[in-house]
């Protein structure tokens, strides 16, 4: 015998419940899976391909910088600097939608007092039979909505937002890789023009002994007027040159001292003849730039942001199961408002399912596509990006290096030049012409070894940044 239940409202409610919980297993949302992407393989254009999988980029900060003033300056940055502040800000911000996203699972719940007072015209269909057309309604109700998450819409939400608080750390690190590549390459200008100065300074010197020596020769009736001329000239080139290297060196102190977050003011530092770099040239395989390069990182969480908020565009096509309810304390007098008798409640149960709303949800579901495949293109290009700059930093360095010892025996041989021309001007042998343009060519040489010098310790800064390094 089969026995016949009534169904209630309730009754209903639950039916419609359980629906709406069997239909989650008809999730509409995918799951994110990294594209395949073969832009990883040959991403660095050099022959020195590692066997192993240690990455310069692994060493710490700490490790790589041995100068005591730089740790110090790059320490004081990562606390002060202000971009790493307003990163931090957009953090916080983005925890902050996170933590909304994980709440969408929960209902919606508001609760109010309200007053009411009316008055009926005594005109009207109720007033003309009513003595008292004034009524006073008292009232505290609470409201609750729910929605089901049939399709994966609220689950997709929610990790999107996640991806995107994610996005928002890996361009904290970014900040910071940046920040630490900034500070150490500003610091190594300092040293290099502490070093062209100090160059520049003793060939001052030089020259202005020079000037004695060849008005002295003049005098003597071994060289003429011109020789002096070009001399004296020679000597105020080399005083211009200083006062250029010293507005450098002002700015540089400046830029350094903005990095750190404080005002402009000088800095002190060590020499660049105590620089030294303690760590081999090691790449690692290509495809550790997906874990190791902050930016590479959150152009990836953009991807699966996107990809998230594709399958909330998809859900928003699909019926919407949502549950509201209302209940509380309703009364014509205020001093029987939390009288039992004054309790109400309903509940309200349904799916919807949107027909026609000017196009506008599948315009969304078009735009968050096309949304998708630009943060995928972003991600492939920030990687392709990233391989170049290991390229170019590693190929800088080596090709410094060769640089560097040609330069070096290029200026020991004018510096030998320019002490014969001047041993053979004073006895006769040579003339002014040989002298100066040995002078010249060696100071410009000896610069210009600074400035080898300074391009193999960027270049590794460069390495260090374009591997994703700084992150420990």
């Amino acid at each position: 015998m089969i026995s016949i239940i009534k169904n209630t409202p309730l009754q209903k409610g639950l039916v419609l419940a359980v629906m709406a919980f069997t239909l989650q297993s008809c999730f509409v949302a995918k799951e994110y899976a990294r594209p395949e992407i073969t832009e990883t393989e040959n991403l660095y254009r050099t022959d020195n391909l590692p066997s192993d999988s240690i990455s310069m980029a692994d060493v710490s900060w700490k490790t790589l910088f041995t100068d005591t003033y730089l740790q110090q300056y790059i320490d004081e940055g990562l606390q002060n600097n202000m971009d790493i502040r307003i990163a931090i800000q957009q953090i916080v911000a983005a925890e902050a939608y996170a933590k909304q996203g994980k709440a969408g699972y929960l209902p919606s719940v508001n609760i109010g007092a309200n007053v009411t007072h009316q008055e009926l015209s005594k005109n009207s269909q109720f007033g003309a039979f009513l003595t008292n057309t004034s009524t006073d309604q008292f009232d505290v109700t609470a409201n609750l909505s729910w929605e089901a998450d049939i399709w994966g819409k609220i689950r997709s939400n929610k990790r999107a937002t996640q991806a995107a608080f994610l996005q928002s750390v890996a361009g904290h690190q970014a900040v910071k890789t940046q920040l630490i590549s900034s500070i150490a390459a500003t610091y190594y200008s300092i040293l290099a023009l502490d070093a062209q100065l100090e160059v520049t300074k003793k060939s001052i010197e030089t020259r202005k002994t020079g000037v004695e020596t060849i008005k002295a020769l003049k005098d003597a009736g071994l060289t003429n007027q011109v020789a002096v001329d070009q001399n004296i000239a020679q000597y105020n080139n080399a005083k211009s040159l200083e006062v250029d290297l010293e507005v450098a060196l002002f700015k540089a102190e400046n830029t350094l001292s903005i990095l750190l977050g404080k005002t402009p003011q000088q800095m002190k530092r060590s020499s660049l003849d105590t620089q030294t770099i303690n760590s081999d040239m090691k790449l690692g395989v290509s495809s550790q730039l997906l874990r190791n390069r902050p930016d590479v990182m959150a152009a990836e969480y953009g991807l699966i942001s996107a990809f998230e908020l594709t399958n909330v565009a998809k859900s928003n096509l699909y019926p919407s199961f949502k549950l509201t309810a209302s209940g509380g304390l309703q009364s014509l007098e205020l001093d029987q408002l939390f009288n039992a008798n004054s309790l109400f409640a309903n509940i309200v149960g349904g799916l919807t399912q949107p027909l026609f709303n000017q196009r506008k949800l599948k315009t969304q579901k078009e735009v968050a596509i096309a949304q998708q495949e630009q943060a995928l293109l972003r991600f492939k290009k920030t990687l392709l990006v990233a391989g170049n700059e290991v390229s170019n930093a590693l190929y800088a360095y080596s090709s410094e290096n060769r640089k560097f010892q040609f330069l070096k025996n290029e200026v020991e041989a004018l510096r030998k030049a320019a002490e014969n021309s001047e041993e053979l001007l004073k006895n006769g042998y040579a003339t002014y012409l040989d002298l100066l343009t040995a002078r010249q060519s060696a100071l410009s040489v000896e610069i210009k070894v600074i400035g080898s010098k300074l391009q193999q310790l960027q270049s590794v800064v460069n390495l260090y940044e374009a591997l994703g390094g700084g992150l420990k």
